[in-house]
């Protein structure tokens, strides 16, 4: 008894040694709802087991957001409820239009429908955050508490404000800015050969592929500076100290914690502060549920075909639903798909309709031969950790550009909206499921991507604390988004430069104009 007590003390004491202090920080948190939530929450537990204190900003009507959490305390923001349908009505527009047909026409309506939704969604935002301004009491909580820094989705950018207003370090969980991805407006992004989301395009373009990315960029530039950036503009000058814009406030942030890496991405030029954390959201399969798991062994050697199109798409067209159900019906394998909804008609004895799966933990049984996807951030990349090669059906955002990247990595096959039938389903599912070539590229990038010396998640914690241990991160950060843009693009240098080269030549030629006049009035004297 006294040796298995002795034996006990030992290892409580190697434990107390050998484990890394950690002192708890105060951290204030402005996430964005939705998918967005799903990682950010992720990060919050892995803080919250390292011991740091939370306050979570949400919205009164959040879809994901709890209000009591175990992870944090939170402050409900007054704002206006328009959000409720908001993105509803947006995505059933959307399907829609893009079941008619690829046109121009249907890209401008897709197009104006987004630039309107994200404009609004913006001035709701800033509303909101105005109220905190306004509100003497809850500002003052705010400076009382004593944050170690502003962890913030800037997407939206009232957390960024929020993070000047109160003189605080800022780290950004990130992939998507206000105006689009987040690289734009920090590293050198030439347009020759990084292609701007929504574009289509890959890193390798002919000249009217360049053309197309010049003219996707300036729908960017449209949307940040007219559309977007006037709306924080006007906020900025009343509540900070010489005013703001949220570009440069975007470039001031400490650590940008990058929701991506370069076995998803095409390689591009980025900075010192950019930590890539893609698929930091990643961890190994836990066992499925006993019915789950009886219902994937009994697919035997053909194994299991999984689809769902994300969180925020429930159900689709009801004839494109039908189609999906039907070849999923003659397919060998078993089929577990998340969908809400009325049950298609054609559904298959082999097909089970599920609320909601464990997505990570089935991606990661070795019985998942395909998983149908839409193509947001999060699946593809758990199916890069997983292996698991994708039919990609991308719906809206950035989901067409996610997918893209892995069908020219040759580990996916992407069918557009418009072009789905019972005939290209079945065709792109049987492709999937039987031409090798398919697992063997995911699973390659499944092996790059976890060849790495630290975890993501571990990547990301690290720098979170590297901004509480030294109170920011200044030494990381350029200085270039303080310039004015035609001294970023030396248009000032390259001017005088011109000019004093003009001026040069302009000398020279003046010079041997005088020599000649001067000859020539010689020779004429002579000849008198």
């Amino acid at each position: 008894m006294h040796r298995v007590c002795g034996i006990f003390v030992f290892f409580s004491l190697c434990l107390t040694f050998f484990t890394p202090p950690c002192e708890g920080g105060n951290i204030l948190i402005f996430p964005l709802d939705g998918s967005h939530w799903i990682n950010m929450k992720i990060l919050l537990e892995e803080l919250h087991a390292r011991g740091h204190n939370m306050t979570v900003i949400r919205a009164p009507n959040s879809w994901y957001i709890p209000e009591k959490s175990p992870l944090y305390t939170s402050i409900t923001l007054e704002m206006d409820e328009g959000l409720d349908n908001f993105f509803d009505v947006y995505l059933e527009e959307h399907m829609t239009a893009q079941r008619e047909g690829a046109s121009l026409l249907t890209f401008f309506k897709l197009t104006t429908h987004f630039l309107s939704m994200i404009t609004e969604v913006h001035a709701i935002w800033v509303d909101a955050l105005i109220q905190i301004f306004e509100n003497q009491n809850l500002v003052k909580s705010l400076k009382d508490s004593q944050y170690d820094l502003v962890l913030t989705d800037p997407a939206i950018a009232p957390g960024v404000v929020l993070a000047k207003y109160l003189k605080l370090p800022l780290v950004l969980n990130v992939r998507w800015i206000t105006s689009g991805e987040g690289h734009f407006v920090l590293a050198p992004s030439p347009l020759s050969y990084i292609p701007v989301p929504g574009s289509g395009l890959t890193d390798k373009m002919d000249f009217i592929q360049r053309v197309k990315n010049m003219l996707f960029h300036g729908i960017i530039l449209f949307q940040e500076n007219i559309l977007v950036g006037p709306i924080y503009d006007a906020m900025c000058d009343k509540y900070i100290d010489g005013g703001c814009n949220i570009v440069s406030l975007l470039q001031e942030a400490d650590i940008w914690l990058f929701r991506s890496d370069f076995v998803f991405d095409f390689p591009r030029p980025t900075m010192p502060n950019v930590v890539y954390i893609g698929g930091f959201q990643c961890k190994p399969a836990q066992p499925l549920p006993a019915d789950l798991e009886k219902f994937v062994q009994s697919a035997g050697e053909h194994g299991v075909i999984i689809m769902t199109m994300g969180t925020m798409v429930n159900v689709l067209p009801k004839t494109l639903a039908d189609d999906v159900a039907s070849v999923f019906s003659k397919m060998p394998q078993k089929v577990i798909w998340r969908y809400k909804g009325d049950p298609p008609s054609t559904l298959g004895n082999n097909t089970l309709i599920v609320d909601w799966m464990p997505q990570k933990d089935l991606l990661g049984h070795p019985q998942i031969k395909v998983f149908v996807a839409h193509g947001g951030t999060n699946g593809v990349q758990e199916a890069i950790y997983h292996g698991v090669p994708v039919l990609g059906i991308p719906l809206f955002f950035d989901q067409y550009d996610n997918l893209l990247r892995l069908q020219e990595r040759g580990a996916a096959k992407i069918i557009q909206l418009a072009d789905v039938n019972d005939h290209t389903f079945e065709e792109g599912i049987k492709e999937i499921l039987y031409k090798d070539s398919y697992r063997q590229n995911i699973q390659r990038l499944s092996s790059l991507h976890r060849d790495q010396p630290i975890s993501p998640m571990d990547r990301a914690i690290f720098w979170v604390e590297y901004v509480m241990r030294h109170k920011g991160a200044p030494h990381l950060r350029t200085e270039a988004y303080k310039m004015p843009w035609y001294s970023y693009h030396s248009l000032d240098v390259l001017l005088v430069l011109l000019g004093a080269v003009t001026v040069l030549i302009f000398s020279i030629l003046a010079v041997f104009r005088f020599l000649c006049c001067r000859r020539a009035r010689k020779a004429k004297t002579k000849q008198h």
